[in-house]
């Protein structure tokens, strides 16, 4: 083997090949540095004495099935200048690191198309290892996005281990990246970002979110001139919950055994869309049945329906009628759950008629949501809650394919 091969296959320029060895079917090559090449690590400047060499032995690509090493007498020098005896600089590998720099670059590239476990067992080497090679790298590229940048920006929480355990995550909607991950959830989750928003001078314009009180109140306080627009998804989805809670009460007050037997398998006809509803298992007949046999229950469920063309309106004094029409009219049914629903679209008026201004919604975030929960199923968990967060800031980059 040659220097030139040394440079050219394993990135290592600068020094001189002297010998390989062959043990225990590890394969190793031995370098030395000329001592006119010394340097110092801390100035460098080339007025230094010897002062001896320590072993050292680093892991580098492997050849085949063969573990490489490249075994070094690190140079240690005394500087004139700095008057410091250390260890002089290594190029092909990061200060006390145990393998090369070309190592860690094939490892990467292998986490691409590979878990943690496999690329551990090719290499033979411990996953902890694998795993802080993609932590660092990470770090260096996702772990302080630029935020200047920022117009539109969606914020939700979402639940990452039981007993209410939450992460707060803030999207910019016009990249599609996580620019923000928080520990729980509500306005004390922001906080961080808000430090780190400021001297950025973000002109953020408006932001989505949910009905959230905490996140409401966070953003007025430190973007006032954003506009707030509450999502389309989040009040069905507060909508459906209530619908949902129509539906228990009505089977805990029937009565009559035919009525509890056509409510009690209605709970995901009542939450699905018209359209959706599937012909081959004769959905929408026992729908109908359903909705015959419970007044409220149909006035709700109707209701339901008829608000979510409330987004399909032509311009925003369309907007504003059909809105102020809904509510009377939820307010009129006599149906408690409508009443409350009523007053918390009223309370939110000018966020749902934002809509109209600023034509953004947190769908991209709950696609993102649901990406975020597909990694975490597949690594069965993180109990690195730093490394999880950064894998989050760097979803966006994640591709998933259909595979069967």
């Amino acid at each position: 083997m040659s220097t030139s091969l040394l440079y050219h296959a394993f990135g290592i320029r600068g020094y001189q090949y002297t010998r390989t060895e062959y043990d225990n079917g590890h394969v190793i090559f031995n370098i030395y540095q000329e001592p006119e090449s010394c340097r110092c690590p801390c100035c460098g400047s080339s007025q230094v004495i010897a002062r001896g060499r320590v072993d050292r032995r680093f892991r580098s690509l492997p050849i085949g099935s063969r573990a490489t090493f490249v075994a070094f007498a690190v140079p240690r020098v005394e500087c004139q200048a700095c008057e410091l005896v250390r260890q002089v600089e290594i190029s092909f590998a990061e200060a006390r690191r145990s393998y090369t720099k070309s190592f860690e670059r094939y490892a990467l590239e292998l986490s691409r198309s590979m878990t943690i476990r496999d690329v551990a067992l090719h290499l033979n080497v411990g996953w902890d290892l694998i795993k802080d090679f993609q932590k660092r790298d990470l770090s260096r590229r996702y772990a302080k996005p630029k935020l200047k940048h920022l117009r539109y920006i969606a914020i939700d929480e979402i639940a990452v281990a039981k007993g209410h355990r939450y992460l707060t995550v803030v999207m910019d909607l016009e990249s599609g990246a996580v620019v923000f991950v928080g520990d729980g959830k509500g306005a004390d989750a922001l906080k961080p970002f808000w430090k780190r928003l400021r001297p950025s001078r973000a002109k953020i314009a408006a932001v989505a979110m949910d009905m959230s009180a905490g996140y409401w109140g966070a953003v007025m306080s430190h973007i006032p001139k954003a506009r707030i627009v509450f999502d389309h998804f989040h009040v069905i989805k507060l909508f459906n919950d209530k619908l949902s809670d129509l539906r228990r009460a009505l089977y805990r007050e029937a009565t009559d055994v035919m009525q509890k037997a056509v409510l009690k398998g209605t709970r995901w006809l009542l939450l699905k869309n018209p359209e959706n509803l599937d012909k081959e298992k004769d959905e929408k007949r026992r729908l109908e049945e359903a909705l015959a046999l419970n007044k409220p229950l149909a006035t709700a469920y109707y209701l339901k329906d008829d608000l979510r063309r409330f987004w399909d309106q032509p311009g925003k004094a369309f907007a504003t009628t059909f809105l102020d029409g809904w509510i009377r009219r939820a307010n009129g049914s006599g149906i408690g759950v409508l009443q409350q629903m009523a007053k918390t679209l009223a309370a939110h008026r000018s966020g749902l008629l934002a809509y109209y201004d600023v034509m953004i919604s947190s769908g991209p975030m709950e696609g993102t949501n649901n990406k975020i929960k597909t990694m975490k199923r597949q690594a069965y968990g993180f109990r690195d809650m730093e490394f999880f967060k950064l894998k989050i800031l760097a979803i966006h980059e994640t591709k998933y394919a259909l595979v069967g």
